[in-house]
């Protein structure tokens, strides 16, 4: 058995990886780190647990465990990293994004891998190390990438995509109250989202002249948990030749698909999908990609890519079936 440790475990991901990995056929949690809630029951605060999970938090690390999630806020992994150390055949996985970034993807020796299965799967397969995609990240290059490899994004591209209450965490704020959340809508961010830079560098890995802008407007829904993006750019072909485009590009893919009818979010709540539909106006392509931010957009993601870094099926343990009412 795999023995995991996860480092920051009162979070919503946290949450999601314990409840995928106690029903992971190949995986055995063998600690929950949290130095607030050390001593209470993990089922206390993720409370759909309770007979699920006899496990206590604890505020220190078994160093010789063979995973590492870290569930941390921004920035944090590389100050937790600096004060422990592990062993040389235990493999982390980072949910933050400390490692993003070209620039940041070497610490302490460590070479992290950028963990989007359908970009670079194979790197991901021989990797010791992952930084996870963001959410947002995860559910726009999956609309880009495509376009990019045939090298066709040659236009600015424009995002509207709106977020569940949990991208934000569990920390409280003016705008995530429920009184302040509920029956209402927002922007933030415009332009600047911290996601754009992964996008934009894995856009460029593979069309490496990409100059265009991506204009990124993130939103905030009323609803718990899920990603609704829609993006439109410049594109001369027919419809029928971009569904070529994105069925051949994602014909191995486990997780994602391409679908001939409009979409709506209740399609990938609770699942590790991620699903695209196009629709062609005049000269403009318009693509919509949608994922549950919590799975696909974070634990989910993460599992899959613990799944091809043990030479496990990239399915294992993420069999999980869309709730609709």
């Amino acid at each position: 058995m795999i023995q995991v440790g996860i480092i920051g475990g009162a979070g919503y991901t946290a949450g999601e990886l314990i409840r995928l990995l106690i029903n992971h056929p190949k995986t055995k949690i063998n600690f929950v780190y949290s130095t607030s809630n050390a001593g209470n029951k993990i089922s206390k605060v993720h409370q759909d647990l309770v007979g699920s999970l006899d496990l206590e938090f604890t505020d220190t690390v078994n160093p010789d465990i063979d995973v590492l999630f870290l569930c941390l806020g921004h920035g944090n992994s590389v100050k937790f990293l600096s004060a422990n150390t592990f062993s040389a055949n235990t493999k982390i996985i980072d949910l933050g994004n400390d490692f993003r970034l070209e620039k940041d993807k070497t610490f302490k020796g460590k070479t992290f891998v950028y963990g989007l299965p359908e970009l670079q799967k194979e790197d991901i397969e021989k990797a010791n190390y992952i930084a996870n995609p963001g959410c947002f990240a995860t559910a726009i290059q999956l609309a880009l990438l495509p376009l990019a490899e045939k090298g066709l994004l040659n236009n600015d591209v424009h995002i509207n995509a709106v977020t569940g209450a949990t991208g934000a965490g569990t920390s409280l704020s003016a705008t995530t109250h429920y009184t302040w959340r509920d029956n209402n809508f927002s922007y933030y961010k415009p332009f600047t989202h911290q996601h754009l830079g992964e996008i934009n560098q894995s856009v460029k890995q593979l069309q490496d002249g990409f100059s265009s802008d991506i204009n990124f407007m993130p939103n905030r829904g009323n609803f718990s948990r899920g990603i609704f993006a829609t993006l439109y750019t410049v594109f001369e072909g027919d419809i029928e030749e971009a569904k070529t485009i994105f069925k051949e590009f994602y014909k191995d893919a486990k997780f994602t698909f391409v679908s001939d009818e409009e979409l709506h979010l209740k399609q990938v709540v609770n699942t590790n999908k991620c699903l695209i539909h196009l629709h062609k106006h005049n000269n403009k392509l318009l693509v919509t990609s949608i994922i549950d931010n919590l799975l696909k957009g974070a634990s989910g993601q993460a599992i899959q890519n613990m799944n091809l870094m043990f030479g496990l099926n990239e399915t294992e343990g993420l069999n999980l079936k869309a709730t609709y009412f």
